[in-house]
C-alpha cells in the first residue's frame, strides 16, 4: 500500500483530516475513559495487549465505513438496504438505535455526576437535564461543524493521562511485555471487560457516523461526486481517507493506553482494582493534578460527553432516516429534516432512563461498551457485505489487505462475544 503520508507538502495536515479525527476523538468518549480505566484498575498493565490488536481492526473498518460513504455518496445504512433483506436492515438499525440510547444515557449521567464533581455537590440529575438541553440545542441549531472545533479543545484535557505516564515511575520492561506477551487469566471477567474494550473501540455507531461525514462532505462540495461516477477523483481522496482514518484512530488509541497505564500505575498498584465512581477513576490523575483531578477529570468526561452525544444520536437518526428513505444530515435545519431531528430527540431523552435507574454512571458506561462490543459483530457483518459488493462499490470494492482486516476484525469482535457467553 502507498503510503498516505508522501503528499503532506502539497497540503496541511489540518486539511486533511476530517471525519476520522472527529471519529477517534468520539471513539474516547466517557464510555471509553471509564472503560479503559476500570481495565487498568483491574488488571494492571494486563488489558495493554487489546490495543496494538485493535489498532489495525478499527483502522480498517472505519476506512471501510468512509469508503462506502464517498464511492457511493449514501451512507451505510442505504448501502445495506441495497445489498440485504429490508427486515434484517431494519434489525441492524433496531439494534443500533438501542445500543446509541443504552450509551447516551450513560455519557449524559457520567456528565451529570462528573459537574457534581467538579463544583463540589449539587443535583446529579439536574446538571444531567442541563446537559441534554444544551446538547439539543446545539445540535438542532448550530451545524455541528461549527461548534465541533470548539469541543474538541475541550478533549486536550485527556493528554493529562499521557502526562501522568512519564510522571509516575513505571517498569517499561514490564509495561512491554504486557503489550506483546501478555498474561491474562482466563474467565468470565477478564472476558468481559475484553468485550467491553473491544466495543468502545470498535463502536457500531462510529460506523454509520463516518460514512455519513463523507456524503455529508461530498454535498458541501460543489465540484466534488460520488467516486463511483467521477473515479479520477478517486486517487486523491483515498489518500486523504488513508491518512484522516490512520491518524484519527492512532489518536484514539495512544490515549486509551495512556489511560490504562496511568490507572495501572496508580489505582492498580494502589490495591484500587475496581472503579465504582467518578471520583475513583479521578484519582488516577492525581500524580499531575493533584487537587485539581477532579476538576481535570470531570472536564475530560463533560468534554468528550459533549463531542460524542451529538454522534451517537446523530449516527442513529443517520442510519433510521437512510433506511427509511427520510431527508438526513446535520446541516439541515429542524424542519427540513423532521424525521431525522426527532430521532435524535427520542434517542436522547430515551437515554435519560439511564439517570433514573438505580445503576451508578460509572458501571453504567462500562456496561453499555460490552453491549456495543455484542451489538457490533452483526453490523460488521453487513457492513463487509457492502463493501465488497461489485453492485454497489464497482471497481472499488474492498479487496486485498482491507478486506483481510475487516473480516478479521468480525471475526475478533465475534469470538470474544461468543466467549463471554461461554464463560458466563
Amino acid at each position: 500500500m502507498r503510503s498516505p503520508f508522501r503528499h503532506l507538502r502539497r497540503a496541511a495536515l489540518f486539511e486533511q483530516l476530517g471525519p476520522g479525527l472527529v471519529t477517534g476523538a468520539a471513539d474516547d468518549d466517557p464510555s471509553g475513559i471509564a472503560t479503559y480505566s476500570q481495565a487498568g484498575a483491574q488488571f494492571g498493565f494486563a488489558m495493554l495487549w487489546t490495543m496494538p490488536l485493535t489498532y489495525p481492526l478499527m483502522s480498517a473498518v472505519q476506512l471501510l465505513c468512509a469508503e462506502v460513504g464517498r464511492v457511493t455518496g449514501a451512507g451505510l445504512a442505504k448501502n445495506m438496504g441495497q445489498i440485504l433483506p429490508r427486515w434484517l436492515v431494519r434489525s441492524l438499525v433496531t439494534l443500533l438505535f438501542v445500543a446509541n440510547t443504552i450509551n447516551i444515557g450513560a455519557d449524559l449521567a457520567a456528565m451529570g455526576e462528573s459537574a457534581t464533581l467538579m463544583l463540589g455537590g449539587g443535583d446529579m440529575r439536574l446538571f444531567t437535564v442541563g446537559f441534554v438541553v444544551l446538547s439539543l440545542t446545539l445540535q438542532l441549531f448550530v451545524p455541528y461543524h461549527r461548534y465541533v472545533r470548539f469541543l474538541k479543545w475541550l478533549t486536550m484535557v485527556l493528554l493529562a493521562y499521557v502526562a501522568v505516564v512519564f510522571s509516575v515511575k513505571l517498569d517499561w520492561g514490564e509495561v512491554g511485555r504486557a503489550i506483546v506477551a501478555p498474561h491474562l487469566k482466563v474467565d468470565g471477567a477478564a472476558i468481559t471487560l475484553v468485550v467491553a474494550v473491544f466495543g468502545t473501540t470498535i463502536s457500531p455507531y462510529l460506523f454509520f457516523w463516518q460514512s455519513a461525514q463523507e456524503v455529508e462532505d461530498l454535498d458541501a462540495d460543489p465540484k466534488a461526486r460520488a467516486l463511483k461516477d467521477a473515479p479520477a477523483q478517486a486517487p486523491r481522496q483515498m489518500r486523504r481517507m488513508r491518512l484522516d482514518t490512520f491518524v484519527g484512530m492512532a489518536a484514539s488509541n495512544l490515549i486509551a493506553m495512556a489511560i490504562m497505564i496511568s490507572t495501572a500505575a496508580t489505582l492498580h498498584a494502589a490495591g484500587k482494582v475496581d472503579i465504582a465512581t467518578a471520583a475513583d477513576a479521578a484519582k488516577a490523575l492525581a500524580p499531575v493534578a493533584g487537587h485539581f483531578a477532579f476538576a481535570l477529570f470531570s472536564l475530560g468526561i463533560i468534554g468528550t460527553g459533549l463531542l460524542a452525544v451529538p454522534v451517537l444520536a446523530g449516527s442513529a437518526a443517520y442510519a433510521i432516516g437512510e433506511s427509511q428513505g427520510w431527508k438526513v444530515g446535520l446541516e439541515n435545519k429542524p424542519w427540513e429534516a423532521v424525521g431525522f431531528y426527532a430521532i435524535i430527540i427520542l434517542s436522547t431523552i430515551l437515554g435519560l432512563g439511564i439517570v433514573v435507574s438505580p445503576l451508578d454512571p460509572m458501571k453504567a458506561l462500562f456496561w453499555s461498551a460490552v453491549i456495543n462490543g455484542v451489538a457490533a459483530v452483526p453490523i460488521m457483518v453487513g457492513l463487509m457485505l457492502v463493501a465488497q459488493s461489485r453492485d454497489r462499490m464497482g471497481r472499488f470494492r474492498a479487496h486485498g489487505a482491507l478486506r483481510f482486516f475487516g473480516w478479521l476484525a468480525t471475526a475478533v469482535m465475534g469470538a470474544a462475544a461468543v466467549a463471554m457467553l461461554f464463560f458466563h
